[in-house]
């Protein structure tokens, strides 16, 4: 596989600007689910490892890691949560030292801007976390049975509240319902919470086999599509069950077929009807990859195998604006395992694919279409000549291609750009790629000697903050400083160096100063309040004189202000 295809190996972002992050901690990471963030950061869960040789102690808790982490003791696999700006800056890196806790392997977005984190312990039980937009922990449950339960997934419900997908270790009577309480060593546990934390009703649905709850999906009509495994002998099928709101089942397809298959995913689909990856064991006892789409009545629309040369698997599949599929997994030979992205159109005929990688084991583990179309992948990455794995975060575009970091300055630029097309169409001003805004028009340069704001230079003035302003402060997360520069030609009678680099110093500041002055008084008290803190105004004398092609001045150009916004420092 390696020799064949074109293997993506990892940088840092210090090095390149591909949106590719590996989160590297002393113990083994990875990241299990990605959900976009309303100001388009993203955040990933998963789990690190953690070898302290003592425990935090606290009394006092502000958000749902510090609280979990009271409980803690001194080892162990730690849920972990990872957020990431749309410029790849790292803004939360942090782990819950909770005792029990194994792995988290769920996080949801709720309309507050919060998440629901969901997982399960070391010692069988389930759990869930509700932490709001401040990090600020809402409530946490366990819940599960007295046998060892493990948490598969979670999916968020049109009320606001979850639905916990996974199984439960149990032995039952034969006289039980065998589609309620199950009667194998494992049943599918479903367990669905109100927004506000109530657990509403539980439920057991399996066979007289070894069953597990793998994912789930809501319909449009309040329903609930579950998908499963059934195991027994050498095989290992597919179990489909439909239940009403309240867990009571309406129909259950059962897969079953000679071949091993194992589901991952289940989605709806922007037509109403659903999703199933899978993968199936062929001939040579390889993964093929296997995509089912059917209905609400459990009829079937489409049932596609994916050949590929390599066993291959889609762990994650998410459906683009268009109906096309992206679809996450990996792909492996005898020598390695790569990340794999597979792009299919709605038929399910797939249009390319990509691997990520290197010598070693990388896995995608869940993917997240963006607001631009771009999708952020999560997963494990393992450098090359290392047994340990890390957190792994990257963004692809529709391609496939890993996209590109967008650094705050060029983002800024670009929106400077959109909001003064026209001015710059019109060529009174002009933006540099460093956040400087020049007047160009001869309207908003001064006469010699003058500071005084003309009629034309207050009216534009008036247009030009009404725009850059409210933008501004849209952006006042980022924004250090804006500084108004005032500057100058080079003369000044026949005065000596000195006396002409002074006065025109003095003129320079008191350009600045007008406009300044001018663009601040016509602000509203909040917006003053907040200039007060980031307004700056300077006089550059002839510092920056503006040049003619052959590198004589133009002394009238050099007559003006000009602006440039300083961004707050960033961290990679």
């Amino acid at each position: 596989m390696k020799y064949l295809f074109v293997t993506i190996i990892l940088f840092s972002a210090l090095f390149s600007k591909d949106f590719s992050l590996v989160i590297e901690k002393p113990f083994d990471g990875a990241l299990f689910d990605v959900v976009e963030d309303y100001d388009r950061s993203i955040s990933a869960v998963g789990f690190s490892k953690s070898y302290p040789s003592s425990k935090v102690d606290s009394t006092s808790y502000t958000n749902a890691f510090d609280y979990l982490s009271s409980v803690a003791n001194s080892h162990g696999s730690q849920m972990h949560l990872i957020q990431v700006t749309k410029y790849g800056e790292i803004l939360v890196d942090k782990a819950a030292n909770l005792s029990r806790y194994n792995k988290a392997v769920a996080l949801i977005k709720t309309p507050q801007n919060g998440y629901f984190v969901g997982g399960y312990t070391l010692d069988g039980s389930m759990m869930i976390s509700r932490v709001d937009a401040n990090g600020k922990i809402v409530f946490t449950k366990m819940f599960g049975t007295k046998n060892h339960d493990s948490l598969h997934s979670l999916i968020a419900l049109k009320d606001g509240g979850v639905l916990a997908i996974g199984s439960s270790t149990t032995t039952r009577s034969s006289q039980d319902n065998v589609f309620e309480t199950g009667l194998g060593l494992s049943d599918i546990y479903i367990t669905r919470f109100s927004k506000d934390g109530r657990k509403i009703w539980g439920k057991k649905y399996g066979t007289n086999h070894d069953d597990k709850g793998i994912d789930a999906v809501e319909s449009n009509d309040g329903s609930i599509i579950i998908v499963g495994t059934t195991e027994y002998k050498d095989n290992k099928n597919i179990t489909l069950l439909r239940v009403n709101g309240s867990g009571d089942k309406i129909w259950l397809k059962h897969f079953d077929e000679k071949s091993r298959l194992m589901p991952y995913k289940l989605i709806r689909l922007r037509d109403n009807n659903f999703l199933l990856s899978v993968s199936k064991q062929d001939e040579m006892q390889k993964e093929q990859i296997r995509l089912i789409k059917f209905n609400l009545q459990e009829d079937i629309l489409i049932d596609k195998e994916v050949f590929t040369s390599y066993s291959s698997a889609l762990l994650d599949i998410q459906e683009y604006s268009d109906g096309g599929i992206i679809g996450v997994g990996y792909v492996r030979d005898s020598y390695n395992t790569n990340a794999l992205a597979m792009f299919l159109d709605a038929n399910m005929n797939m249009l390319n694919q990509e691997h990520f990688g290197g010598k070693n084991h990388d896995t995608f583990h869940a993917v997240s279409i963006l607001h631009n179309s771009q999708a952020a992948v999560v997963g494990v990455n393992t450098a090359d000549y290392s047994q340990e794995s890390n957190m792994w975060i990257t963004k692809l575009n529709r391609d496939g291609s890993i996209a590109q970091i967008s650094t705050a300055i060029e983002n800024f630029f670009k929106q400077l750009q959109i909001i003064f097309k026209d001015e710059i169409t019109q060529k009174k001003i002009q933006i540099r790629k460093d956040l400087s805004i020049e007047f160009i028009d001869p309207s908003l340069l001064f006469a010699q000697g003058v500071y005084k704001l003309t009629k034309e230079q207050k009216e534009f003035l008036n247009i030009f903050g009404k725009k850059l302003i409210p933008f501004l402060k849209a952006n006042r997360e980022s924004i250090a400083t804006l500084e108004v520069n005032g500057h100058t030609s080079s003369e000044w009678g026949n005065n000596s160096f000195t006396q002409t680099y002074l006065k025109n110093e003095k003129l320079s500041m008191n350009r600045a100063y007008a406009t300044l002055s001018h663009i601040f008084s016509q602000q509203d008290k909040a917006s003053q309040e907040w200039l007060a803190d980031v307004l700056k105004g300077s006089g550059l004398s002839f510092s920056e004189k503006v040049n003619f092609s052959n590198k004589l001045e133009n002394k009238t150009k050099s007559r003006r202000v000009s602006f440039k916004i300083l961004l707050k420092a960033t961290k990679f």
